[in-house]
């Protein structure tokens, strides 16, 4: 197997999401540090245009949104399964709500006037204000939750998830599973990141001891890595194989055709490229980069519009 390459910034709540499945699963990988906002000149040259934090590289294959992430980790080492057997629809459900609805509620409270103010604290103006217009370009005709309102469906579903795990160590038994994962970073980020107001988790120490369960499963096995390396390990390789040869064809877009794909809600940048798989679960666009050269970009079904370029 190629190395596993993840990009990534250490305050990156989804980047968290994929470090815990990494140490879970005692994997190997290494790591990229990136930028937290445009511009991302080395990102997009093996994108083509999504910018959401994580993506992983496996040579000259990138693998966008964490949903898809998991099933590629899951696939690379079945060990410490993220899909336990009778509850996978279940998990994946609840990896979804929490990837989302659970994620947003969160932010709101996170960055909310007073968890902004303490999280630049210390740093010039202009820091909290380059943030603020980054992520504000991000979710451009997207309703945000104001936020009192966050707050209070933040609270909600932490007593929620504190019933979850009343009776058991983890959401949905014994052993952690994806909607563990996409649970925890969310609350992560107030809780490492911004601790200023993490005070909201005081009232459900349930959910606290579950994330020190979570914590203890660790990165696994990291080595530093540069942005340039992982161009040049994309150039010396070729994408693997599309083994998979079942095509969904649901937009009336043929294989081969030029396309665009683009997150639905946040993050709306598209990526250009030949479409060479549209599966049940995924699409795979082939494209071609000045510095990072053939490359396939997968992203998942759920969550991305397919759109094709018309002359």
């Amino acid at each position: 197997m190629t190395d596993l390459i993840l990009h990534h910034y250490p305050t990156s709540p989804f980047s968290e999401k994929v470090r815990l499945i990494l140490g879970a699963k005692q994997l190997a990988w290494k790591s990229v540090i990136i930028p937290s906002i445009m511009p991302k000149p080395d990102v997009l040259a093996l994108t083509g245009g999504y910018r959401r934090t994580p993506f992983l590289q496996i040579g000259a294959d990138i693998y966008c949104d964490t949903a898809l992430i998991c099933d590629v980790l899951e696939h690379i080492e079945p060990r410490a399964p993220l899909f336990p057997e009778r509850q996978k629809g279940v998990a994946r459900v609840l990896a979804q709500w929490a990837d989302g609805t659970l994620f947003w509620a969160a932010m709101g409270y996170n960055l909310s006037p007073k968890g902004a103010a303490a999280m630049f604290a210390g740093q010039p103006p202009e820091a909290a204000q380059a943030f603020a217009t980054d992520r504000g370009a991000m979710r451009t005709n997207m309703t945000s939750l104001r936020p009192g309102d966050a707050t209070s469906a933040y609270r909600s579903y932490l007593r929620r998830l504190s019933t979850m795990v009343e009776d058991q160590p983890f959401l949905l038994g014994d052993a952690p599973c994806v909607a563990d994962f996409s649970a925890y970073h969310p609350l992560w980020f107030t809780r490492v990141v911004n601790p200023a107001v993490a005070d909201i988790l005081d009232h459900t120490p349930g959910v606290l001891a579950w994330m020190d369960r979570m914590a203890s499963l660790g990165h696994g096995q990291m080595s530093k890595f540069t942005s340039a390396e992982a161009i040049a390990a994309a150039v010396a390789a070729q994408p693997a194989a599309l083994t998979d040869g079942f095509f969904q064809n649901d937009h009336g877009i043929e294989l081969g055709s030029r396309v665009t794909l683009a997150a639905e809600a946040f993050g709306t940048e598209p990526t250009e490229g030949i479409l060479r798989a549209a599966t049940r679960t995924r699409y795979t666009l082939e494209r071609q980069d000045d510095r990072a050269g053939t490359l396939h970009v997968h992203f998942p079904r759920i969550g991305f519009v397919l759109k094709e370029v018309r002359a």
